[in-house]
């Protein structure tokens, strides 16, 4: 793990300490609210590990904060004038698979970003697959790479998207994706 990647896994551990403290909760409290395990969490919390987005959006939404609030300083130190960061196409060690998604995370060594981009290949062939709606803070940008699939949300009526197609929404409301191609549909998404 280099320095920089390193320095912002102690600021997030830190950050997320910090927060549950604020609230007074211990860690069997932040367990139950947000079923991520107590001894991850303590892990997180001290460095010992770096987090997957799920396990991040999961703390986050236990804690009622917004995601990005995880990511902003716990100091006054100023902030960086510039930053760049470099995700080349064969790098796959983060990539986060679920049971409907495979999440490639992209600039994932920055800290205190306002945005989080990704690259997803839709595993999901039925709607079904979903337990629930997905639903967290912020807003998301969807840009359809390859394939098609199905747009679903709580509100409106299911939208078919194909190779170059995109759309924005509000993540508090629910809403899942589907491939309705012969390959895996695959899209960028960027969360703010």
């Amino acid at each position: 793990m280099g320095a920089a990647n390193s320095s912002a896994a102690v600021e997030l551990g830190q950050v997320i300490r910090s927060r549950r403290k604020e609230k007074g909760y211990t860690l069997d409290e932040v367990n139950k609210l947000t079923g991520v395990a107590k001894s991850t969490i303590s892990k997180i919390e001290n460095n010992l590990i770096s987090p997957s987005f799920e396990t991040v959006q999961s703390i986050a939404k236990g804690l009622c904060i917004d995601l990005p609030q995880l990511f902003s300083r716990t100091d006054n130190r100023p902030q960086p004038v510039g930053r760049i960061e470099i995700s080349r196409a064969e790098e796959n060690s983060q990539i986060q698979p679920t049971s409907t998604y495979e999440h490639r995370l992209l600039g994932s060594k920055i800290s205190n970003k306002k945005l989080f981009p990704y690259v997803t290949t839709v595993k999901a062939r039925s709607k079904d697959e979903y337990p629930d709606w997905v639903r967290h803070d912020g807003e998301e940008f969807l840009y359809v790479l390859k394939g098609s699939l199905m747009f679903y949300s709580e509100f409106y009526e299911p939208i078919e998207l194909h190779k170059g197609d995109s759309t924005y929404y509000d993540c508090a409301m629910g809403h899942n994706l589907v491939s309705i191609s012969e390959e895996d549909a695959e899209v960028l998404w960027v969360t703010a």
